[in-house]
């Protein structure tokens, strides 16, 4: 001992022994223990039972010795079965930790001068180093292989021998509609510039021609050119009430020359109105109705995005009924003006998915035809959904009771798909 320290009144010697005399195992106690010695505060084998070991774990990287069963990260004290996944460090504790002495739970151990002290109070944890270039490549190859990408699908493969589909224009063919089709749109609120007409008559009108349309069995794509010329004529025409269902009647007449092989004569037009105009007004309403359109009537609606759709979505009867169903009880409603018609023909088919299925239903395929996510065709789906809800109530109800027979599979009956009312963005 030093003699500063002997003259130093703050150290209190033991009074029963001497201090310098005192022997721990084959060390001296007051000659050999520095000052930065440490006292980790454990329970010896005489307590436990157990073989007492440092709470001080040295720390080394997690792939080299967790690799099988990586530790809890909250400290616990380093057991038998625990302490062999660490046999290096172990072994170099307790070459520097002395035994278990007559002072019972202190354990003294060396540390080094360069190294801070560590409290053994706070638990220690176990240092996780980044993995190796040829773990991430494995965690890499595995996340690949778990991620399954829908494919999409060649819907005209089957098609290339049948000349009728054109399959090598087929794409440049939708292209050419999709750049044109807001040529064939009108404004949603023309109906303010009419006078002596409203929505309602309108409603009225093509409620009644599809009613027409189905008496005469016309072509699928008649109807749609009807409405669309009806549309086009109204909002660039002003039109008295008394005139507009002569202007029905031309409109339809024209699309049955477009479009069908065997036109409905003029005598058979008058007699299903009831006697109301007369030959001569037909062929005067016809003339005006042309050259205010300016002969332009080859643009496209939604029945020709309907078939390409429809095709993307590998249909059967079931679905194709449905789809048309929805489609046209579009036509009747004049806040449907605002979508374009390959967004009314693609919610169509999506609402006829979801009402068949149950669930929603829109593969990469019809996304990647379309051109329309799920997401864009909700708004226009859900209004599809609640002119079902209400289609066998009110006084219109022609779409409801032509899909209401077995020649469409009484498609109106289904249940509407409320589910997607209540997925509200």
């Amino acid at each position: 001992m030093n003699v500063s320290d002997e003259n130093n009144p703050n150290i209190i010697k033991p009074a029963n022994f001497p201090v310098e005399g005192l022997e721990m195992g084959s060390r001296k106690f007051g000659q050999d223990i520095r000052h930065n010695r440490r006292a980790l505060s454990m329970l010896s084998q005489n307590v436990v039972g157990a073989e007492g070991c440092p709470r001080v774990v040295n720390k080394r990287a997690f792939s080299e010795s967790c690799q099988s069963n990586p530790p809890s990260p909250v400290h616990r004290p380093i057991t038998r079965k625990f302490a062999a996944q660490f046999p290096k460090e172990i072994k170099k504790q307790k070459q520097s930790a002395p035994s278990s002495n007559a002072f019972g739970d202190c354990i003294f151990i060396d540390v080094e001068d360069n190294k801070e002290p560590t409290d053994c109070s706070e638990p220690m944890f176990l240092e996780h180093t980044e993995a190796s270039p040829r773990e991430v490549d494995q965690m890499e190859e595995i996340e690949m292989e778990d991620i399954i990408e829908e494919p999409i699908l060649d819907i005209d493969g089957c098609d290339g021998k049948n000349p009728l589909s054109v399959v090598d224009y087929v794409e440049d063919l939708y292209a050419h509609y999709r750049r044109i089709e807001n040529f064939s749109c009108v404004p949603p609120t023309y109906m303010a510039q009419q006078f002596d007409i409203n929505e309602k008559m309108r409603a009225i009108l093509i409620d009644w021609l599809i009613e027409v349309h189905d008496k005469f069995d016309l072509m699928k794509e008649t109807l749609f050119l009807t409405v669309n010329l009806i549309d086009r004529f109204l909002s660039q025409q002003a039109v008295v009430r008394k005139k507009v269902q002569l202007v029905g009647l031309v409109a339809m007449l024209l699309a049955c020359k477009y479009e069908e092989v065997s036109v409905p004569v003029v005598e058979d037009l008058i007699l299903i109105a009831d006697k109301a105009y007369t030959r001569e007004e037909v062929l005067e309403m016809e003339n005006l109705i042309l050259n205010k359109l300016q002969f332009n009537m080859s643009l496209p609606t939604q029945y020709v995005f309907m078939q390409r759709f429809l095709k993307a979505a590998h249909s059967d009867k079931k679905l194709e009924q449905m789809s048309f169903f929805f489609i046209e009880l579009s036509l009747v409603e004049y806040e449907m003006l605002k979508f374009p018609p390959s967004l009314l023909a693609a919610s169509a088919i999506f609402t006829a998915q979801c009402t068949l299925y149950g669930f929603k239903q829109w593969s990469r395929t019809c996304e990647w035809h379309t051109k329309y996510s799920e997401e864009q065709l909700l708004e226009c789906s859900r209004l599809m959904v609640g002119f079902h809800q209400k289609a066998a109530t009110g006084k219109l109800t022609g779409v409801y009771r032509k899909y209401n027979t077995s020649k469409f599979g009484h498609a109106s009956r289904l249940e509407p798909a409320a589910f997607l009312l209540e997925t509200k963005v």
